[in-house]
C-alpha cells in the first residue's frame, strides 16, 4: 500500500469513527438515563429474569412532573400481578314433564390484581378476589405463572395474603398512608378487564371514608384515579413509587369507573399482613362498647359541640365497664390521639395489642374525665353483643323482651330493653326513622328495662323532643324524635 493510499485509508477510518461517535452522542443527549434496579439479573444460561430493563430512559424535554409519574409507574408495574381464580360450584338441575338434567359441577372464573410486597413471594390482594377459590393462579409481568396458596384472609378489612414459591421478585415498598393529603397525585395500577399492566392517574379525593358498609373496619382512601373490574387488589401508588393503598371497590351504577374509587390504606394493610404472617389470623383489641358518630341532634341534647365518639352501649364484664365507661359518655381521645368519629375509635382499638393498657378521655355531663383500660383480645364469637306500652303521641308501640321476640328479631339474650313492635304511618316515630325490631335501651338519660320504664320516662316529655338510644342490627344508634308541631 502506497503512502498516499495509507493516508486516505486512515482518514476514512477517522471519519467513520467521528460520525459514529457523533451519532451516539446525539442519541444519548436526547434522554437522561436513570439506573433503576428492579430485581436480580438472570445468570448466563438461566431462565428469564423477573425484571424490566435495568434503565428507564426519560425522553428529552419531559417535564419534571411527567418524569415523576413515569418513574413511579415503572417502579410499580413489575410488582403488580394478575390473579386468576377458579371456583367449583354445583348448578341445580332442571326437571319437567319433557326433559331432565341432573345437577352438575360448574367452574366459575374471576380476575383480580395483587401486589408483591416481599422478594420471596408474599402478595397482598383483596379477600373478595380469592374468597372460596379452589384454584389461584398468579401471573407476573414476565408472563410466568405460579400457583398461589392463601396464607390468611381477613374479611373484616377485605384483605388477603397469598404466597408463591419463588424468589428475587420485584416489590413495591410500603409507604405511610397516614401522610397522604387530599389533592395529592396517585396512580392506580392493576389489570382491569384482564388488561395487564394498566396505569391510571388521579388525586386523593378524600381520606378516612367509613360507614360505606363495605367492610367491618373502614378507613378508605377515596380517589378519582380510574378503577374498574379487575383492579381489585391492585396498587394505589404515590409519585415516590410507594404502595399507599390496595384498590378495593368503586361506586358505580353502570359497573364502570365514574371517578369514585376506594382503596384500603397501606398502614391498615401492613398491620393485617404482619398478623397473617405471624398468627395466620388477625389479632384485634376489644374495648367492649357500642359507639356511633355525634350528630346535630345528639350534640344539642348533650350540649356538646366538640369531636368524639358517643358510647351507646357498655358490655358486661368488658374492659370498658371495668374502666368505668358509662352509656352516654363521649370518648374524645384514645391513647393520646383525638377522636373525630366512631369508626376512627373502632380502628384504633382494633389496632391495639391485647394486654396493652391505654388511657383515654371521656366527656360526661360536661366534665372531662381521664380513664384507663386494659384492652382484651376480640374473639370471633360472642364479642359483638348487639344485644306493652302504646304511646300515641310518638306513634309507636313497645313490648317487654321475651324469648319469642328475641328469636323473631335476632336479639341477644344479654341485651336489656324494650322492643318496638309497631310504628304508625306519618307519626313522629316514623319521621325519625324508628323501625319495628329496634330495641330501646335508654330514653334521654334514663335506662329502660321494661315497657313500664319506657312509659314512665316518655310520658313527662309529652310533645317535646325525645332522644332514644336504640340497638339495631348489632349497632347502637341515637335517634332524636322531633317535637310535635
Amino acid at each position: 500500500m502506497s503512502r498516499r493510499t495509507s493516508k486516505v485509508f486512515w482518514a476514512l477510518i477517522l471519519i467513520a469513527v467521528c460520525v459514529a461517535g457523533g451519532y451516539w452522542l446525539g442519541k444519548s443527549s436526547q434522554g437522561l438515563r436513570f439506573p433503576w434496579r428492579l430485581g436480580t439479573p438472570t445468570p448466563a444460561g438461566g431462565k428469564p429474569a423477573t425484571v424490566l430493563p435495568q434503565q428507564v430512559i426519560i425522553p428529552k424535554g419531559m417535564a419534571e412532573f411527567e418524569q415523576r409519574v413515569m418513574l413511579a409507574a415503572n417502579k410499580a408495574l413489575p410488582a403488580v400481578v394478575n390473579i386468576n381464580t377458579e371456583r367449583r360450584v354445583m348448578v341445580q338441575g332442571t326437571s319437567n314433564p319433557f326433559f331432565y338434567t341432573p345437577p352438575r359441577e360448574q367452574i366459575q372464573k374471576s380476575l383480580g390484581s395483587g401486589v408483591i410486597v416481599t422478594q420471596d413471594g408474599y402478595i397482598l390482594t383483596n379477600n373478595h378476589v380469592i374468597e372460596e377459590a379452589d384454584v389461584i393462579m398468579v401471573s407476573l409481568v414476565d408472563k410466568r405463572a405460579f400457583s398461589a396458596k392463601v396464607v390468611g384472609s381477613d374479611p373484616k378489612t377485605d384483605l388477603a395474603l397469598l404466597k408463591i414459591d419463588t424468589t428475587d421478585l420485584p416489590t413495591l415498598p410500603l409507604g405511610d398512608s397516614g401522610k397522604l393529603e387530599v389533592g395529592q397525585f396517585v396512580l392506580a395500577v392493576g389489570d382491569p378487564f384482564g388488561l395487564s399492566g394498566t396505569v391510571t392517574m388521579g388525586i386523593v379525593s378524600a381520606k378516612g371514608r367509613a360507614n360505606l358498609k363495605i367492610a367491618d373496619y373502614e378507613d378508605f382512601i377515596q380517589t378519582d384515579a380510574s378503577i374498574n373490574p379487575g383492579n381489585s387488589g391492585g396498587a394505589l401508588v404515590n409519585l415516590d413509587g410507594e404502595l399507599i393503598g390496595i384498590n378495593t371497590v368503586i361506586f358505580s351504577q353502570t359497573g364502570g369507573s365514574v371517578g369514585v374509587g376506594f382503596a384500603i390504606p397501606s398502614n391498615m394493610a401492613k398491620a393485617v399482613m404482619y398478623n397473617l404472617i405471624e398468627y395466620g389470623r388477625v389479632v384485634r383489641g376489644w374495648l367492649g362498647v357500642g359507639i356511633q358518630d355525634l350528630n346535630p341532634q345528639s350534640r344539642k341534647i348533650l350540649n356538646y359541640q366538640g369531636e368524639g365518639a358517643l358510647v351507646g352501649l357498655v358490655m358486661e364484664k368488658s374492659p370498658a365497664q371495668k374502666a368505668g365507661i358509662k352509656t352516654g359518655d363521649i370518648i374524645s381521645s384514645y391513647h393520646g390521639q383525638p377522636i373525630n368519629s366512631g369508626s376512627e375509635l373502632k380502628n384504633l382499638v382494633g389496632d391495639t395489642h391485647p394486654g396493652d393498657k391505654v388511657e383515654f378521655k371521656v366527656i360526661r355531663n360536661g366534665q372531662e374525665l381521664t380513664l384507663s383500660a386494659k384492652i382484651e383480645e376480640m374473639k370471633e364469637e360472642g364479642m359483638v353483643q348487639p344485644g306493652v306500652a302504646i304511646v300515641p303521641t310518638l306513634g309507636l308501640q313497645v313490648e317487654d323482651l321475651n324469648d319469642t321476640l328475641r328469636e323473631q328479631f335476632g336479639i341477644p339474650r344479654e341485651l336489656q330493653g324494650v322492643v318496638i313492635t309497631a310504628v304508625d304511618e306519618r307519626s313522629r316515630a316514623e319521621e325519625a326513622g324508628i323501625q319495628i325490631g329496634d330495641v330501646v335501651l335508654r330514653v334521654n338519660q334514663t335506662i329502660v328495662k321494661s315497657s313500664q320504664d319506657f312509659w314512665k320516662t316518655v310520658e313527662p316529655a309529652g310533645k317535646d323532643q325525645i332522644m332514644l338510644w336504640i340497638w339495631r342490627l348489632s349497632q347502637t344508634v341515637v335517634v332524636g324524635i322531633p317535637p310535635e308541631q
